[in-house]
């Protein structure tokens, strides 16, 4: 296997649940990032808020920081890329001491942040393993790039095969650890 692993699924199949659980198992030093929509009743747009992974979901405010735009049912219809440009690339980049880089999620609306996007390229070419969870379905430059990168695994995910991937991906994420130790 690669060294790079990009967990690719349809919405609402278990991607970001997948990353979460190998993550509690191998119990790794995580650098990166996780993204999180909240769904506002009586609202037509969601806000969706990018989050430092090391950060405990306990103590994840939103504001417009970190606020990287606002989706409908059908898709995006606002995306803020200067917050991806600032404060993902710092997710991304603050990665001494971290045995992960986590990357949830990687999906159409980062394609218009320029250097969010190389940021995600560099991690890719890094020396730190990435776990990322990557929207299916879309084909915009950026994440062809990813899905295409020649050190990413690139891990299909259904709902039959959720159970089989955690057991077959647990050994390898837990290998990061004895890795980074050496």
């Amino acid at each position: 296997m690669k060294k790079n692993i990009l967990i690719c699924g349809e919405k609402g199949v278990g991607k970001s649940t997948l990353i979460r659980c190998l993550l509690d198992a191998a119990d790794l030093r995580q650098g990166g990032f996780y993204t999180k929509k909240e769904f506002c009743a009586n609202q037509p747009l969601h806000p969706v808020y990018i989050y430092s992974s090391d950060l405990p979901e306990a103590r994840r405010s939103r504001g417009a920081e970190n606020l990287v735009g606002r989706c409908d049912e059908s898709g995006c219809r606002e995306i803020y890329p200067a917050v991806f440009n600032t404060l993902g690339v710092s997710c991304l980049e603050n990665t001494t001491g971290k045995q992960v880089i986590v990357m949830d999620e990687l999906g159409f609306m980062e394609s218009s942040s320029y250097a969010f996007c190389q940021a995600v390229l560099k991690a890719l070419d890094g020396d730190i393993p990435v776990l990322a969870a990557v929207k299916a379905g879309c084909d915009v430059e950026f994440l062809l790039k990813v899905r295409s990168h020649p050190q990413a695994e690139v891990v299909q995910i259904t709902p039959e095969n959720r159970e089989e991937l955690y057991h077959l991906l647990l050994p390898v994420v837990r290998g990061w650890k004895v890795q980074s130790t050496m």
